[in-house]
């Protein structure tokens, strides 16, 4: 048996959050503590567990479920199922799904729906294309609708909107909520409220007593104005939705997305050099420490995985890279899909800096650090020979690909 210890961060947080339903349970039973007199306490009636039949067991040695051992951090945590049979009303969310998956920005997003749903709503949301998402239930979907084909991938707005169409025809959703984002949502949103005739409420970052508060005069004063039927809402409009799972219950159109007559043909995605893409709106960042020795081989890691780099205060006051490429509170907060570690132990500034990144993998020697506490995925051990191992990896994989499509 593997002596390698699993942590599951979300059961830790849970398990610091007095405010979490579930905290009372991912407490472990306290069967003794040291009196005001240094006499050790214990609880007679605390040592044990239930049985399967109801019977209350004892094991002294602490092996079986309910001894004095130590709680693991890897307990599932089982949340309460929301449940909408009989939806009163829909509010639909259209995701931007950069990548597949959600983002940040749709959690936040789907958060703001349950507070326009309620107990008699649900959320449904519309998803165009192939994804990679997994965790709908997690995020606060109700119903999923996916449409489709060929004429949704791409850049295809105008057939977006058809498809949004045939969707408000058929559910009548109470509000449309798209993000305002530049991956697609702001610009979908406006085209979808002019074919509708609605007038929509952008840059909105909060909804409060059938008001929506949106940015105005360049994100220097509050424009407030009732509800409209559709949001574009911006990052952290609400919270996520974290203390429930939902039944993402798979509907479909009862009638066909007409096809539109496109007047934009997409050319495909242009290549970007990711060393020209500023950090704020990096996608990939391969981030570098204090414990990065080999710095060209740091740079042909960026280069093979086709990342942006960034670096730490420490790096960067060495002089290993330029200050804009600071990661960190006291340079660039940045909002990374994924963001890779090299050698950075995780200060409390650079953490703060890499708050809103999705998923952030953590390539150090120290397993106690901060930064693999932080970290989705850690790699523990010599930094320059998981690297050339990470590239030999990427070469091995592109080479199939290119076997392959010969």
């Amino acid at each position: 048996m593997s002596d390698i210890i699993r942590r599951d961060p979300r059961a830790e947080w849970i398990a610091r959050n007095r405010l979490h339903p579930l905290h009372a349970a991912m407490q472990p039973a306290q069967h003794s503590w040291m009196g005001p007199n240094g006499v050790i306490r214990k609880n007679p009636h605390g040592i044990g567990f239930i049985g399967p039949n109801g019977i209350k067991r004892i094991d002294r040695s602490g092996a079986q479920q309910g001894g004095a051992t130590k709680r693991s951090a890897a307990v599932e945590v089982q949340l309460p199922l929301h449940q909408v049979p009989a939806p009163a009303f829909y509010i639909s969310v259209v995701p931007d799904m950069v990548g597949g998956r959600l983002s940040s920005h749709d959690r936040d997003l789907l958060g703001l729906a349950h507070q326009l749903a309620g107990k008699d709503g649900a959320v449904l949301a519309v998803v165009f294309g192939e994804h990679k998402e997994s965790a709908f239930a997690t995020a606060g979907v109700d119903r999923l609708l996916v449409l489709e084909g060929e004429e949704f991938s791409g850049y295809a707005p105008e057939q977006r909107v058809q498809g949004l169409r045939a969707v408000d025809n058929q559910f009548s959703p109470r509000h449309w909520l798209l993000p305002d984002s530049r991956s697609g949502g702001g610009e979908l949103g406006r085209r979808f409220a002019a074919a509708l005739g609605e007038r929509p409420a952008t840059r909105v970052w909060q909804v409060k007593d059938q008001e929506c508060i949106g940015r105005a005069g360049a994100g220097l004063q509050d424009l407030a104005r009732p509800v409209a039927r559709l949001i574009l809402a911006a990052v952290e409009c609400a919270e996520p939705v974290s203390e429930t799972r939902h039944e993402a219950l798979p509907v479909e159109l009862s009638t066909t997305v007409a096809r539109s007559l496109s007047r934009i043909e997409d050319l495909g995605a242009v290549a970007v050099d990711p060393a020209a893409i500023p950090m704020a709106e990096a996608e990939f960042i391969f981030s570098g420490g204090n414990g990065v020795k080999d710095w060209g081989l740091f740079h042909r890691t960026a280069q093979a995985l086709g990342a942006t780099e960034g670096a730490s205060r420490v790096a960067v006051d060495d002089g290993f890279m330029a200050r804009d490429r600071q990661v960190g509170a006291s340079g660039t907060w940045v909002t990374a899909r994924v963001y890779v570690a090299v050698g950075i132990s995780g200060a409390i500034q650079h953490l703060q800096g890499i708050g809103a990144c999705d998923k952030v993998v953590a390539i150090n020697l120290d397993p106690g650090c901060d930064m693999i506490k932080r970290a989705d995925l850690s790699v523990i051990g010599e930094s320059a020979e998981i690297l050339q191992a990470l590239i030999a990896a990427v070469e091995a994989y592109r080479n199939e690909a290119k076997r392959d499509a010969a």
